[in-house]
């Protein structure tokens, strides 16, 4: 209990240290100096006036520091992104309104704003906050852009005010309001086509499912049954059929796909969060932007999407989602409209969870768990379209993506050159399509041939 004060005491000290920092400067720091050095010899020699000088010299830099520090610059911040969700490379611009809580105007005063890393900030600043005559309570905008080179969710802030006496001998410099999010999605490749070509009887034919609900009266008709009302009779397709045919009882629903999602890099198996290898990290990049890009075009052509994660759920967090989409975690699920953001904005902060070392009691429990939840599955997934993005899969979860194909048409896995010969080998005995893709360049011509929408453009 004790230890857990002390603890508290060092943060509220660390804190009260970080928002009220008084610092020398170089000058103050020289005058001082020479202060000391003149205030020794004065005492050796026994001068007064050298005394008197050194006396000068030391205290100045000092009232200085207490000058800036007992004049606090009291600074409220408003801040607002425009946009507050921005992709890769694209531009945000930062509003900031600043109101002078001060009893005195903040002449000479600068600012700076304090990004988390990977975000790029102007530099320090004159503060153009201006006095009407003395009176307290002066606003300004201020305003600037960011240009984020990498997806992730930023913290920007708090804004930094600093303060300087009229003698150029000390500064402080202390934080104002409070860091806001910016999230930066990752880039989505427009991919062709509107959705999935499918097979038929007749032909390959493209059958566009932007619709929740199918308008062919073919779909949505059906012979008549004695009790039916005849205002449900549905005469074209009466006509087409020669018998009575009536409509279909509504059954709104919306076409459904799957993807999936490898977070667990099993080459990095053991080495714990922060310590993934940089070719992997490539890859995982690599494999969230055609995530990104393959969900957007799947949403857009009206589908359900539902996104396994085959390690703990980033996209549905919970202290119980610690299985992995393949071996009982709930799978994400995104409907239009709205789901393309939503799933963009998820796809911002995921990132890779290394499953521990094979030889750990984690590891070990984990697969425990695993093998009855696996079996209880086989026979309950529906057939639907199903995208695998993989970088390094484990031999576990190869497994669940051997029993998941019987339930994907087309099953579509995206790899990349760090996943092994002999897990591909597995996965297209099991009847996967593997597609190799080591930049988003070709993932145009690639969604052409496994989509089936090159052979339907040319029916």
């Amino acid at each position: 209990m004790r230890e857990s004060g002390s603890a508290a005491n060092a943060e509220w000290f660390t804190r009260l240290a970080a928002r009220f920092a008084t610092r020398l400067t170089l000058r103050g720091v020289f005058f001082l100096a020479v202060g000391i050095v003149l205030f020794t010899n004065a005492v050796l020699v026994n001068s007064r006036d050298m005394l008197f000088v050194a006396s000068l010299l030391i205290m100045a830099p000092l009232v200085a520091a207490a000058y800036v520090s007992l004049r606090p610059a009291r600074v409220e911040v408003t801040r607002m992104f425009r946009p507050p969700i921005v992709p890769v490379g694209g531009e945000s611009m930062v509003s900031l309104h600043l109101h002078n809580l001060s009893a005195a105007p903040l002449g000479g005063a600068s600012w700076c704003d304090t990004p988390s890393p990977g975000i790029d900030t102007p530099p320090a600043a004159i503060l153009p906050l201006v006095s009407r005559n003395g009176v307290a309570g002066d606003s300004v905008h201020l305003e600037y852009s960011v240009v984020p080179r990498h997806r992730g969710v930023y913290d920007v802030g708090p804004l930094r005010v600093f303060r300087q006496d009229p003698f150029g001998l000390a500064h402080s410099d202390r934080d104002a309001g409070s860091p806001h999010d910016l999230i930066v999605t990752p880039r989505v490749t427009p991919l062709p086509g509107s959705g999935l070509a499918q097979s038929s009887n007749d032909g390959s034919i493209r059958e566009l499912v932007r619709q929740a609900t199918p308008t062919s009266d073919e779909l949505i008709a059906r012979e008549y049954r004695p009790g039916d009302a005849l205002r449900r009779v549905n005469w074209p397709a009466t006509a087409r059929h020669g018998e009575i045919m009536v409509r279909q009882e509504e059954q709104r629903s919306n076409p459904e796909a799957r993807m999936v999602l490898d977070t667990t890099l099993a080459g990095a198996a053991g080495l714990g969060a922060g310590h993934v290898p940089p070719h992997l990290l490539a890859a995982f990049e690599l494999e969230i932007e055609l995530a990104a890009s393959v969900g957007v075009h799947l949403l857009d052509a009206g589908y359900r999407l539902e996104v396994i994660e085959l390690g703990a759920s980033q996209l549905l967090p919970s202290d119980q989602q610690t299985l992995g989409g393949l071996h009982g975690d709930v799978p994400a699920t995104f409907r239009a409209p709205g789901g393309d953001r939503s799933l963009l904005e998820a796809l911002a902060s995921v990132v890779p969870v290394p499953w521990p070392s094979r030889n750990s009691r984690s590891a070990r429990l984990a697969a425990e768990r695993r093998a009855p939840v696996r079996a209880a599955l086989r026979g309950a997934q529906p057939v639907v379209p199903t995208f695998a993005l993989l970088v390094s899969v484990s031999e576990a979860d190869v497994d669940g993506l051997v029993a998941l194909a019987r339930h994907c048409e087309p099953a579509v896995a995206f790899v990349q050159r760090t996943v092994g010969s002999p897990a591909r080998q597995r996965l297209q005995d099991a009847g996967w399509r593997c597609v190799e893709l080591a930049t988003t360049d070709g993932l145009e011509e690639a969604w052409n041939d496994v989509s089936g929408e090159r052979g339907a453009s040319h029916d």
